[in-house]
């Protein structure tokens, strides 16, 4: 039990095969003893926070990404990976997704096996070999390294987002999930502000396109630290919600019981696919952002500091996001509504907006030419304000992306097992489109064609979702929807009649 993400749904008794269930809320229940739970408060904040709250859990999570996807994305941001020739960064990236698409299926299932810190652990150490690639190709020219660390890097960020997607929909209370979200997105999102800045301040007299190494090596480090903190992380069979309640999560699930999850849920969920679409446009943005504007058309100080707009722009976007997303005066489902109507708008107008910088740029052939790199927009020029605001706006728009699926998906289940079935298709399917998208880049398809194609696809897959969020988010959670999925995938977990009496006993409480 110490070592798995082991639990049951009970009802919060102190029995062994009792913790509360997360559709107790407003039902305040004792702690147990321990350290992890004597709870503290920092001066001018409301409420305790413990070791094994997810609170602080969920703060250790947004750190662990804060240093390595979050690192990983400053360097992406660049364009190019910070290199002069982006087809060697994109070859790297469509190895990463297209691994990270086959393991992201199936990452929940991982997870639910392995235990959420060793498998935050695991994913984040390949991030960190990303960048020593790199660092290696402006020494060796050996691109065939920088590949092999890409998938491997596939391999490593499908453990660690749906572990990631695990905590952050599953741990918190109904009214908390989208200040959660919302506050990872910001912490996360940090990584990539500070990593621009590293980038910027090391990068403001380099004429030649590339990052130091200096750079690369403190990517390194950076990185390989956010991998040791995933270690000091408890189990979720150790975490206590606010309530006192628990995660619904599965006791000692065999990796037969686990695949057979994954066909369940859709069995189970069917509308699910109606999300699919949304899934595979949720990174392909990236390619033609951040080789299509930031790399062609800024040269490499330029490209920091977009980069660093881009990043701050999505914290912004993630506090805006979720706070209104939690707006508690507004019933839930209003609000899931209102989310989809307000991102279908914002596709609009912002992608409309790129479409005018679009039209006026020169075509792939002329700005990848050697002697193009001085004739790229810097942040002296006087033209260079527009563009620079497009990106931010680029960022914008990413960050109300994500926080919107991460929080429609935690409002369709309370279910930890669930959840993480959820975040592994998430995840899948989302490396799928990135992969096309990237290996479209590394096969030199002009950047408006991939303009035109992200548009149209990230403005279809809204309109494909729309039914599930008008249909399927209710103000509150479906216990009995929950409580069927956990009956039907797990077996020989509670004692006979335990889920039964679980029911009666929330019909007295709720």
């Amino acid at each position: 039990m110490a070592d798995k993400d082991s639990h049951v749904v009970s009802t919060g008794t102190g029995s062994s095969e009792a913790d509360a269930s997360p559709y107790t809320e407003g039902v305040t229940l004792a702690r147990p003893e321990g350290w992890m739970y004597k709870g503290f408060r920092f001066p001018g904040t409301k409420g305790e926070i413990w070791y094994a709250s997810p609170k602080a859990q969920l703060l250790m999570v947004s750190f662990v990404c804060f240093l390595c996807p979050g690192l990983y994305n400053a360097l992406s941001g660049l364009g190019g990976g910070g290199q002069v020739d982006p087809h060697i960064q994109a070859n790297a990236s469509t190895a990463t997704y297209a691994v990270f698409a086959v393991v992201g299926f199936f990452s929940g299932s991982f997870a639910n096996k392995l235990g959420i810190k060793i498998t935050l652990s695991l994913g984040g150490i390949g991030y960190s070999l990303y960048s020593a690639s790199f660092l290696s190709y402006n020494h060796t020219k050996n691109e065939g390294f920088v590949t092999f660390a890409g998938a491997f890097l596939g391999i490593s960020a499908g453990l660690l987002w749906t572990a990631q997607g695990a905590i952050m929909m599953a741990y918190p209370l109904e009214k908390s999930k989208g200040r959660y979200i919302s506050s990872f997105w910001v912490i996360f999102n940090a990584g990539g502000v500070i990593g621009a800045l590293i980038v910027l301040v090391q990068n403001l007299n380099n004429n030649t396109g590339t990052v130091t190494d200096g750079t690369y090596s403190a990517f390194i480090v950076l990185m390989f630290i956010g991998a040791v903190l995933a270690l000091f992380l408890v189990n979720a069979d150790k975490v206590i919600r606010e309530d006192g309640s628990k995660v619904i999560i599965m006791k000692e699930p065999t990796w037969q019981s686990e695949f057979y999850g994954l066909w369940e849920c859709i069995r189970l969920s069917p509308w699910v696919v109606l999300l699919f679409p949304m899934f595979f446009a949720s990174n392909i943005f990236y390619t033609y952002q951040q080789n299509g504007v930031n790399g062609a058309h800024f040269n490499l100080r330029a490209r920091s500091l977009n980069s660093l707009l881009y990043w701050l722009a999505q914290i912004l976007g993630a506090l805006v996001y979720g706070a209104a997303l939690d707006f508690s005066k507004v019933r839930r489902s209003v609000r899931a509504k209102a989310a989809l109507v307000t991102l279908f708008i914002l596709t609009f107008v912002i992608w409309g907006g790129g479409y005018a910088f679009e039209k006026d740029q020169p075509p792939r052939e002329v700005v990848l030419q050697p002697d193009y790199e001085q004739y790229k927009i810097d942040y002296t020029d006087p033209g260079y304000l527009g563009p620079a605001f497009l990106y931010i706006f680029y960022g914008f728009y990413d960050a109300c992306w994500q926080t919107s699926i991460y929080w429609w998906m935690g409002a369709l289940s309370n279910s930890g097992r669930k959840t993480a079935n959820m975040a592994g298709f998430y995840k899948g399917i989302q490396s799928a489109g990135a992969a096309v998208f990237w290996a479209l880049d590394g096969r030199g398809v002009s950047y408006r064609v991939l303009y035109g194609v992200t548009f149209g696809l990230c403005a279809f897959s809204i309109l494909v979702a729309a039914p599930v969020v008008w249909l399927r988010i209710k103000d509150t959670t479906d216990l009995e929807e929950d409580l069927k999925f956990s009956d039907e995938t797990i077996e020989n977990v509670a004692a006979p009649g335990v889920l039964n009496e679980k029911r009666a006993a929330l019909e007295t409480t709720v």
